[in-house]
């Protein structure tokens, strides 16, 4: 017992009591000099580095999708809208057991936020292609295809490090591959099913959907109806089934983000 040859002879319980006590009055000074404020100082670099990261995140971003409406024939609203339907699409679909490992919260958030970069490739078309109203002939359709890969060669350049790529590959798999169609017939590399990137399938039914009821100078709009119509028509062709199976659920949704977001 550490007190006995100062205090005499004390109760057991007693001169246990003071020990503990004394080598907390020694121990825990110790603990917090050598372990919890080294660590405390680890803790705020490491919050003050992720806040770093996740501002220039947020800033890349802001330029990206600046850059990528100003060359856009679409409108501002298409990418709000757009950003709701990917969102309401992976929810409903880990709702319904599908990707449930993939589709966390995290995923699904960083997924709305790239959801507007899935054209930024549109960036090197010519105007005069961009902005026809009328039929696109076969070489303009051939060039106009091209933003698809001019997007994620964009977006694979701009891969940054300190944890920025990970959006930024995610937004290159989109732009890359939203026109992809789940029976390979789609452009530009002609992959099908489960090659398709998640997202991008996800994005492709978004962009479908948004584009057949959006009123164009070159289109007239459909109902919701008709478009839910044709996206069904499409499962298991164009579409995801998993995807489509997952629209259908939230149809009424989009429409309502169709009416609140409108041109």
């Amino acid at each position: 017992m550490l007190l006995m040859p100062y205090l005499g002879i004390l109760p057991l319980w007693g001169s246990t009591t003071i020990d503990v006590v004394m080598l907390l009055l020694v121990t825990v000074p110790v603990i917090i000099l050598t372990v919890a404020m080294p660590m405390q100082k680890y803790i705020h670099d490491a919050l003050r580095a992720s806040n770093e990261v996740s501002t220039r995140e947020h800033q890349l971003l802001a330029v990206l999708a600046s850059l990528a409406m100003a060359r856009d024939n679409e409108t501002g609203h298409h990418i709000q809208r757009t950003q709701h339907y990917v969102v309401l699409l992976a929810e409903q679909m880990k709702a319904m057991g599908h990707h449930v490992g993939k589709l966390t919260a995290g995923y699904i958030e960083m997924l709305r936020k790239v959801a507007p970069l899935h054209d930024i490739g549109k960036v090197g078309i010519p105007d005069a292609v961009l902005n026809k109203e009328g039929k696109l002939t076969a070489e303009e359709r051939t060039l106009i295809n091209t933003h698809a890969t001019i997007g994620e060669s964009i977006l694979s350049a701009a891969e940054l490090r300190d944890g920025i790529e990970d959006f930024l590959s995610l937004a290159g798999k989109v732009a890359g591959g939203h026109h992809e169609k789940w029976d390979g017939t789609g452009y530009p590399r002609g992959i099908k099913g489960h090659r398709i990137p998640l997202e991008a399938r996800i994005m492709a039914l978004a962009d479908v959907y948004d584009a057949l009821v959006s009123k164009r100078p070159y289109k007239i709009h459909w109902t919701h109806d008709q478009a839910v119509k044709e996206i069904i028509r499409g499962r298991g062709t164009h579409f995801d089934p998993d995807v489509v199976d997952a629209f259908v659920a939230v149809a009424d949704e989009f429409e309502k983000t169709a009416k609140q977001f409108a041109d």
